[in-house]
């Protein structure tokens, strides 16, 4: 039921960066709102579920993506030659198989990267980027490649619901890039990446498990002899405040490690909470040099997480 893929050597996270729809609007924008609320059994609450803002795009994914990419090689300090290859995530590829390669190729293009491999990670649901981190590590740590670039990219599809039974959607895309050197400037030793699945659940009707997550927090942190009191801070998905809260704690973690402003601040941005938490805690001061902190995410069935050390 689990897997993981902790061992080889040594990889970091640099630059986490985002960018959001350009658009914010608040909840009550929301066309459908009262009859997805009905449909979900969701007491009109927003205050209890932790409903303000979203964010919406009239951009395609390539451009979010290419956004998103050119701001953590300017935060990372690296150049697009310097980049190895391309990770590229997203719930909603557009359009069928034959458009596939001109959506990679603009990514390509627009961040500068030129002809360097490109790999997709499009079937782990809001756990794509903490699929993509597990994959970049293990090409990193492999020796395969030297740096790797990871992007996040979604947006609601025209026509379809911005509200589902766990979280209020927006349109945004995140990335970082996955090194074998820490780099000049802030910078995260990239520990490990865990995952824990329960097949039978898969089905996106069935609800988000803790145990799973405890199964990740045991696999990443006791290798490393360390606890869950160690973890200066989670970065969670964005889903419903008493989700989250109810989630997060069964899993072990305390209040003081969650970060819920961004609920309310931004909603869900399906893979990207994780590295838009952490970008937005590192600004905080939540993540000092030295810190261990989680990323960690949850769909029905399954479970990643990615441990890291702040190191600049």
């Amino acid at each position: 039921m689990t897997r993981r893929a902790m061992t080889g050597g040594a990889a970091f996270l640099r630059g986490p960066s985002y960018v959001l729809g350009e658009r914010e609007s608040a909840y009550t924008d929301i066309d459908n709102l009262d009859e997805l609320a009905a449909r979900f059994r969701l007491a009109p609450n927003a205050a209890l579920w932790g409903w303000g803002a979203i964010r919406t795009t009239g951009r395609d994914l390539a451009d979010l993506a290419t956004d998103a990419g050119v701001a953590t090689l300017r935060s990372a300090s690296l150049a697009a030659s310097s980049i190895d290859a391309l990770l590229l995530c997203s719930n909603r590829i557009p359009g069928p198989a034959e458009g596939h390669g001109q959506f990679v190729a603009n990514v390509l293009t627009g961040i500068g990267l030129g002809n360097i491999p490109a790999y997709g990670v499009n079937l782990n649901r809001c756990v794509n980027l903490l699929a993509g981190l597990d994959v970049a590590r293990a090409l990193v740590t492999s020796g395969r490649h030297r740096r790797v670039l990871v992007v996040t990219t979604d947006r609601v599809a025209d026509g379809a619901d911005r509200m589902s039974q766990f979280a209020l959607f927006s349109d945004g895309a995140a990335s970082c890039v996955v090194a074998c050197d820490p780099g000049d400037t802030a910078s995260y030793d990239l520990l490990g990446c865990a995952t824990a699945q329960e097949t039978a659940s898969l089905e996106w009707t069935s609800q988000i498990s803790s145990d799973l997550a405890r199964q990740v927090n045991e696999q990443l942190l006791a290798p490393h002899g360390l606890k869950l009191g160690d973890i200066a801070a989670l970065m969670h998905a964005n889903l419903f405040l008493p989700l989250v809260v109810m989630k997060e704690r069964q899993a072990g973690f305390g209040a003081d490690q969650l970060y819920t402003a961004n609920i309310t601040r931004i909603g869900h941005c399906f893979a990207a909470d994780p590295l838009i938490n952490l970008a937005d805690r590192a600004a905080l001061g939540h993540v000092d040099q030295g810190c261990y902190c989680l990323l960690a995410s949850s769909v029905p069935g399954s479970r990643i997480g990615a441990l890291l050390r702040r190191v600049r």
